[in-house]
């Protein structure tokens, strides 16, 4: 039992460290040969788990190798549009100028109801507001609507609006981030104070602090109960 537990967190790390090489795309948006690499992974890596009469690197290997051809296949879509469209495929336009294209609908096997659905996702009801819907490689809609239908922007308005910058996370669950408060060019005191104002104790009563870059503050207390 034990030399079964050992070889199965070697491979869960292994897998672990094999998909991040792929980098963070992947992690979240799987193309097909990227689906079908992992279906494979977790096959070769399922087989020595059960059977303990398997060496491990007979696991490892076959991973390593489907990993090392990744990764070329990768550097090969970067440098190759043709290569690229052929492992990825091509976007496909499904709505254009308002009008739902049949053709393409019917060449990617979208449904109707799976169009409506994406577009209420994005905010849209009616297929007559979208200028453009693209519907990517990775199997998401992109959706484009006319200039008219889109919210007005601060410099359309010619209305001049501060740049919070990135908010940090300065307490998460009643743990101080002391790196992000120094990123902020805050110190503990000024935390004190805010925490003060806001009627907290201390740090274990709060579960989130977010502070930007102009100093504004999103508190959300700890529930206690939970």
């Amino acid at each position: 039992m034990f030399t079964g537990l050992i070889r199965t967190i070697i491979l869960y790390i292994f897998i672990i460290i094999g998909i991040r090489l792929m980098g963070k795309r992947q992690v979240g948006e799987l193309e097909p040969s990227e689906l079908v690499l992992s279906l494979i992974i977790a096959d070769l890596a399922s087989v020595p788990m059960q059977d303990y009469g398997i060496p491990l690197l007979t696991g490892i290997l076959p991973i390593l190798a489907l990993l090392a051809m990744t990764m070329i296949l990768s550097v090969l879509t970067m440098k190759s549009v043709r290569f690229r469209a052929l492992m990825c495929g091509r976007p496909s336009i499904v709505i254009r100028d308002g009008l739902v294209d049949q053709r393409e609908m019917a060449r990617n096997r979208l449904t109707i109801d799976e169009l409506l659905e994406e577009l209420r996702a994005k905010g849209y009801t009616d297929p007559a507001t979208v200028k453009y819907a693209i519907l990517e490689t990775n199997g998401q809609l992109s959706v484009l609507p006319y200039a008219n239908q889109k919210p007005p922007t601060a410099q359309q308005l010619q209305v001049s609006v501060e740049e919070s910058g990135l908010p940090l996370v300065v307490i998460s669950d009643g743990r101080l981030l002391e790196h992000n408060l120094r990123a902020l060019g805050r110190d503990r005191k000024w935390l004190d104070q805010r925490l003060e104002e806001r009627g907290c104790s201390g740090l274990e009563a709060v579960f989130l602090l977010l502070v930007d870059q102009t100093g504004s503050i999103y508190l959300a207390r700890k529930d206690m109960s939970v």
